[in-house]
């Protein structure tokens, strides 16, 4: 990590700030606002040795955000980390998303993967294998959402009502309740529920199984161990 462990958190985004060509007041106010970004407020004039991992690495993505790039580029940020920093660098990422910064992230988190981007690469021995949005990476393993309906009543009778549903690919009943396999469960649940309803089954409460960028990741580059 780029930081000078003998420096605080305000020295280290100073120094850095100066070689960006920042000065005077305006490097100062900026200082201020990237310390509240990476939420190192309360420990600016603590030299930066004594801090957590965790810490170290918010502070190296504060001195990345003192120029206002138009692009930040994030190498596995959250390696190695305390779950809480970790909680706390992704958050950052989330809100200068939001606020219109564009970030490349690079991970092997899915779950990381999930949460912050709109545009997903997978990249496997340095080729990339797709791209897109995670709908539609997840297409290229045409997995449905399986849903389960909890619920009471006529379940034979409600499951043959959901199968003649667009989009419902299979449904059976299940104890205490009826299974589903649907094209975008999320878009159709109301007609599901409905339908549901109309056959006389009692919904209780409803669970949604999506497909993820973890079963598209190893559809893509295989299940075997890696060195």
């Amino acid at each position: 990590m780029a930081i000078y462990p003998d420096l605080s958190a305000r020295e280290n985004l100073q120094f850095f700030g100066r070689l960006q060509g920042l000065g005077g007041a305006a490097l100062r106010q900026r200082v201020d606002e990237v310390l509240e970004t990476i939420e190192l407020t309360d420990r600016a004039g603590d030299r930066s040795e004594k801090y957590s991992g965790g810490m170290k690495r918010r502070l190296n993505i504060g001195i990345g955000l003192l120029h206002k790039p138009a692009l930040l580029i994030l190498d596995e940020p959250t390696v190695g980390v305390d779950p809480q920093s970790r909680n706390a660098i992704l958050g950052s990422v989330e809100r200068l998303g939001e606020e219109g910064m564009a970030v490349l992230y690079t991970t092997h988190y899915m779950e990381e993967a999930e949460r912050l981007c709109d545009r997903v690469g997978i990249i496997d021995h340095g080729e990339l294998k797709a791209e897109g949005s995670q709908r539609e990476l997840v297409q290229i393993v045409g997995r449905k959402d399986r849903v389960r309906l909890n619920a009471s009543g006529g379940l034979e009778t409600g499951a043959g009502a959901l199968r003649r549903l667009e989009g419902v690919e299979e449904a059976a009943a299940r104890e205490e309740g009826v299974e589903l396999l649907v094209d975008d469960a999320r878009e159709r649940l109301p007609e599901i529920l409905s339908a549901a309803r109309d056959s006389g089954v009692s919904v209780s409460s409803i669970e949604i199984d999506r497909p993820n960028l973890e079963a598209v990741f190893l559809h893509l580059t295989g299940r075997a161990l890696r060195e």
